[in-house]
């Protein structure tokens, strides 16, 4: 079994971030979103607070080809768009 490292301020700081953003984004577009699309959503969510990039990249190629509107709300927002470009610098 490995032991899991607590997380640092800085994971911190980014899982605030990451959920602030995406706050915003649903609040943004809350009336065109149907169960399906939220549960895209907060998948995306989770994995970019823990910085999975395997997990992101294989939910951003899910939300493009099935909801091709939402994969262009999420590129276009602000925050997001900063949150997707700081993690494609760690490796997405």
């Amino acid at each position: 079994m490995t032991e899991e490292k607590p997380p640092t301020e800085s994971d911190r700081d980014h899982a605030e971030r990451v959920h602030g953003a995406f706050d915003s984004f649903t609040k943004h577009l809350h009336e065109k979103l149907d169960d399906e699309t939220r549960e895209s959503v907060e998948k995306l969510r989770l994995a970019a607070s823990q910085k999975d990039a395997d997990t992101i990249r294989r939910h951003l190629t899910d939300v493009r080809d099935r909801h091709g509107w939402l994969y262009r709300e999420l590129a276009e927002h602000p925050q997001i768009a900063t949150l997707l470009d700081e993690l494609a610098l760690l490796g997405l």
